[in-house]
């Protein structure tokens, strides 16, 4: 059987060759232009070039960038992606020279670390919009260490705390999703340059300057595992999910309080949307947009990770071109989380009122209650228990607040031990306080605020980390960008 037919079949040329062409129009030109430029400057420096004939290569590579339009550049089919194009450009301004410059390397290893290059750029990017976000919940932690509110658990009003408090458990949480983002960034700090097709080179190559030149850390070792080992995608977006899946909980707990029926968080005017047809309503609308946008965030996440399920240990289109670009909208959506988030929390305040209220009426410091008889009273916390939640159950029966409830536990005490309680009304009414309860909870972690203010002390140093260790890579990423261009610079310079 004759086969006629010729490469690329104008279904699939459509379908698949076209959308990567403009895929890489959009998010590679920058860093195709870097890498090759990084590479012409290590072959000449290595020898495997003559300089003169480097001089040549970069001349025209600085005379197509500065000729091709972009916007213009559409897809034909005649070449088979934007990397054979820019080939064909150098071999109509040079000869066959032009073929000179995929010397010792592939597409293969320029690929991943084009991938890698743009993943960190966004995944950078991204770890100063959370840290952002960090500082600003830390600053409003510190702004309301003695903010009462009512901390529910099983969706039940169970004790008071701080808004303080409670924004420093998200806190050490969105520290944690930090370190394990910087962690994923670490991980695309190895350049896979130098791997060519998947067992390196039998040129002299120095991939140690290969990496240098494109701000990277180093090379990573294993060239098979340069083109195979896709970890620095799985690892990456499995990172980003996780500050998005905890965030969510938060923005859940926001939905919750801000409800009509709890009323415990105020979201200013500002964030909140009125009905086209019931005037008395307020809807914090920027809840709703903050949890559908991390549950897509999450989801894309999701994506790229189980797109690399199942799929062969070695080069395959799975991991590359328009699964990389499809990953980009987790970075997207992600970065509008923060940002709006960052803007809505701390614009929100606490209805002390309303806090004070829903404290009252259900008895959440009826733990302190029973603390107080152990100390005062000399009683096991078993009896004491028993006590205060006789008092509470008695109380909530009467539809009266704990405040109230002074004679209510005053028989309790007797009924329980047969004697009257030494607690005066007034020591009672010290018990039951929401402050005495929060100050009383001076251990580490606690809502207290000497306990709060040492932890926001830490948050504020660990955020200081991680933000020095980002300072840092800028920098060298920086540097290595004015290094390619000065040795680039040099050859084209006659």
């Amino acid at each position: 059987m004759t086969d006629t037919s010729t490469f690329p079949d104008p279904t699939y040329r459509d379908t698949v060759l076209a959308p990567l062409f403009e895929g890489v129009k959009t998010h590679y030109v920058q860093g195709f232009d870097a890498i090759n430029r990084a590479h012409l400057v290590m072959l000449t420096e290595t020898g495997i070039l003559p300089r003169a004939e480097a001089a040549k290569l970069a001349r025209a590579l600085e005379e197509i960038a500065g000729e091709t339009d972009l916007e213009s550049l559409t897809y034909t089919g005649e070449h088979e992606d934007y990397f054979f194009w820019v080939e064909a450009q150098l071999k109509a301004r040079l000869g066959d020279l032009g073929g000179a410059l995929h010397t010792a390397r592939s597409r293969n290893d320029m690929d991943h670390t084009l991938f890698k290059l743009a993943l960190r750029a966004r995944a950078i990017a991204l770890m100063e919009q959370l840290l952002t976000l960090i500082r600003a919940l830390t600053d409003k932690a510190e702004a309301e260490a003695e903010t009462l509110i009512v901390a529910y658990t099983h969706g039940q009003p169970a004790q008071p705390s701080t808004f303080g408090h409670y924004l420093g458990a998200a806190i050490e949480t969105l520290i944690r999703d930090a370190e394990r983002l910087e962690a994923a960034i670490r991980n695309l700090d190895h350049c896979p340059m130098g791997a060519a097709a998947i067992t390196t080179s039998g040129f002299p190559i120095d991939r140690e300057r290969m990496a240098e030149l494109l701000g990277f850390d180093g090379p990573l070792l294993n060239s098979y595992g340069c083109i195979a080992s896709v970890d620095y995608i799985t690892g990456l977006y499995s990172a980003i999910k996780l500050p998005f899946l905890h965030l969510g909980r938060l923005i859940q707990d926001m939905a919750f309080w801000s409800a009509f029926e709890v009323g415990q968080l105020y979201v200013p005017n500002s964030m909140v949307q009125i009905s086209s047809i019931m005037p008395q309503k307020r809807n914090p609308v920027p809840i709703e947009h903050l949890r559908h946008l991390a549950s897509v965030t999450l989801g894309r996440c999701d994506m790229m990770v189980n797109t690399m399920h199942n799929t062969p240990f070695t080069d395959m289109n799975d991991s590359e071109g328009e699964v990389q670009q499809a990953g980009y909208g987790a970075f997207d959506s992600g970065a509008r989380v923060l940002d709006l988030l960052t803007a809505l929390l701390p614009a929100c305040s606490i209805n002390t009122a309303r806090v004070r209220a829903t404290s009252d009426a259900a008895c959440v410091t009826i733990t302190e209650l029973a603390d107080t008889l152990v100390r005062d009273e000399g009683l096991s916390f078993r009896a004491a228990h028993e006590i205060a939640a006789r008092t509470a159950r008695a109380v909530i029966a009467q539809g009266a607040g704990l405040g109230a409830g002074f004679d209510a536990f005053a028989a309790a005490f007797e009924g329980e031990t047969g004697r009257a309680t030494r607690l005066t009304p007034e020591a009672y009414d010290t018990a039951i306080a929401p402050e005495t309860f929060v100050a009383r909870r001076d251990r580490p972690g606690g809502p207290a605020r000497p306990a709060l203010a040492r932890a926001l002390a830490r948050y504020r140093r660990d955020t200081g980390a991680l933000e020095t260790g980002l300072a840092a890579r800028k920098t060298r990423i920086a540097a290595a960008e004015q290094d390619l261009s000065s040795a680039f610079q040099s050859l084209t310079e006659r």
